[in-house]
């Protein structure tokens, strides 16, 4: 070990994020259970509170979260049984574009390329002259959630059994405590207290220690914090600034709820628009998790919990649980040897799903990027550069729910339709308008397939097409078209039940 090596990396906070960025870490350098030690030698020291609750409603998750548990090897039926999973094949849109719209963005393709060029660039192209049925159907992930359907992708060659992908819903909760099990049998050391000092060292500022209010001082030498909103470190001590971001998302409190499930239990989220903001529906195992995401400045709290509970399914299970957010970003998400992760790190809401898989990438890029004790300035700038143009490539991507819209019923509407927006976006939403071609800034956040569903699900119809799309001989084209849709109805005909293959997996009933 030499003199600069990472002795001991302290976390500050539990919560979801916490234990993602604790997990892998005891992975790398922790000792496995009735293993050897670890060689390398390095402590992690997890520090939370119970007296400081979490927001614990990120019940929704996006493919990454998948290759996330692989890569910790967790037990799939353990892992869902012991967080109340179930299974996510993509997101229902209602009434967003306009009142009584509906569609869908599945997780996965919608076939393979053709000359090169997106399949649903060819259905555009087709679907101009008419006789399509929805680019929807080309979907596995989409008729899978038509109908219910649900098996996992099967090895093997490009097919319909395979051509689609899928996250979770779990109890934010319980997949943190499951996790923390994890790590800690890893040798993550828990410290149950309140922070109520932080030491730095003289002449650069680095944090060199936390200090609980029982008096016990834990030193570290790389310093992450998880501590969500109050970003305790990252701003309360480096003070590097935040990016306010609530002009293009206006929306800025939220009320949760869970009620009593209902059946069937549907592979995927539900969101809906309401007239000044949208309502979530997540359904696990043992209930189903609601939310009503809206914008203080056009509906008061009492109007919004009264929407929110009134467009429940199944039983409240208690009164709504209010939250209160600013959209944006931290001007610097690592600074000096403070590395925020989670909502201490920026907050873009809930609608895509977004919130753990950020954590996942912060995780995974910190892993990549690991630095020695002097946190060298080349790192921490290649760091903050990855995770500011995925922030900014997720906010364009939630804007673009609210921009597109053709709803005009309300002032919120009215707002969103009108509102200015960033450069990044207007030049994608230029470039589709004119030829139909989607036009990607960040390969590690939402790709091709899932702009065209946004698109296409909004009403955004293209002025013209790429000029190559007509190299493809038309009614061979639609004769692949019609194959494709076939074997893509069989294949999900001959798939179980969602809830029927969650019993098999994890018993449930």
């Amino acid at each position: 070990m030499n003199d600069q090596t990472i002795r001991r990396i302290v976390i500050v906070g539990g919560g979801s994020a916490g234990w993602m960025a604790a997990a892998p870490l005891s992975q790398m350098f922790g000792t496995q259970p009735g293993g050897p030690a670890n060689p390398v030698g390095c402590e992690i020291v997890l520090v939370e509170s119970a007296d400081i609750g979490t927001v614990g409603v990120g019940e929704a998750t996006l493919p990454s979260i998948r290759y996330y548990n692989d890569a910790l090897e967790l037990d799939n039926a353990e892992f869902m049984r012991k967080t109340q999973a179930s299974f996510k094949l993509g997101i229902e849109f209602k009434d967003w574009g306009h009142l009584g719209s509906r569609f869908f963005h599945g997780f996965g393709g919608f076939g393979p390329p053709i000359v090169n060029r997106s399949s649903v660039a060819h259905w555009m192209r087709l679907n101009r002259a008419g006789g399509m049925p929805s680019y929807e159907e080309w979907s596995t992930a989409s008729v899978m959630a038509q109908r219910n359907r649900f098996v996992p992708p099967v090895d093997g060659p490009p097919s319909a059994a395979n051509s689609y992908s899928y996250a979770f819903h779990f109890d934010a909760g319980l997949y943190a405590n499951f996790l923390r099990d994890y790590a800690i049998a890893r040798g993550v050391k828990r410290e149950e207290g309140t922070i109520v000092d932080v030491s730095l060292r003289p002449g650069d500022g680095f944090v060199t220690a936390v200090t609980l209010a029982d008096g016990r001082r834990i030193e570290g030498d790389l310093f992450i914090d998880c501590s969500g909103f109050r970003a305790l470190l990252i701003e309360g001590v480096c003070k590097v600034g935040y990016e306010d971001w609530t002009h293009w998302l206006p929306c800025d409190s939220a009320q949760a709820v869970p009620c009593d499930k209902v059946l069937p239990l549907t592979p995927y989220t539900t969101s809906t628009a309401r007239s000044a903001g949208w309502q979530w529906r997540i359904p696990l195992q043992h209930r189903t998790g609601n939310g009503h995401v809206y914008c203080s400045g056009y509906t008061s709290d009492e109007d919004a919990g009264r929407v929110l509970m009134s467009n429940l399914d199944g039983a409240p299970q208690g009164e709504p649980r209010q939250l209160r957010f600013k959209t944006g970003m931290r001007k610097r998400i690592w600074e000096k040897n403070v590395v925020s992760v989670g909502l201490s790190s920026g907050f873009l809401e809930p609608l895509e799903s977004t919130s753990l898989s950020l954590v996942i990438h912060g995780v995974s890029a910190l892993v990549e990027l690991f630095p020695d004790r002097k946190c060298e300035p080349h790192l921490v700038d290649e760091y903050n550069r990855r995770m500011s143009r995925q922030y900014e490539s997720i906010r364009d991507f939630i804007i673009l729910h609210y921009k597109e819209t053709h709803r005009d019923d309300s002032e919120f509407w009215r707002y969103c339709a009108a509102m200015p927006i960033p450069d990044t976006l207007a030049h994608q939403m230029d470039n589709f308008r004119r030829n139909g071609r989607v036009v990607i800034l960040d390969r590690d956040s939402f790709g091709e397939d899932s702009w065209y569903s946004l698109y296409l699900g909004l009403g955004m119809k293209p002025e013209a097409l790429d000029p190559l799309l007509a190299q493809v001989d038309e009614a061979t084209l639609r004769e692949h078209f019609k194959r494709l849709h076939m074997a893509i109805s069989k294949t999900v005909d001959g798939m179980p039940d969602h809830a029927a293959y969650l019993r098999h997996l994890v018993g449930t009933r």
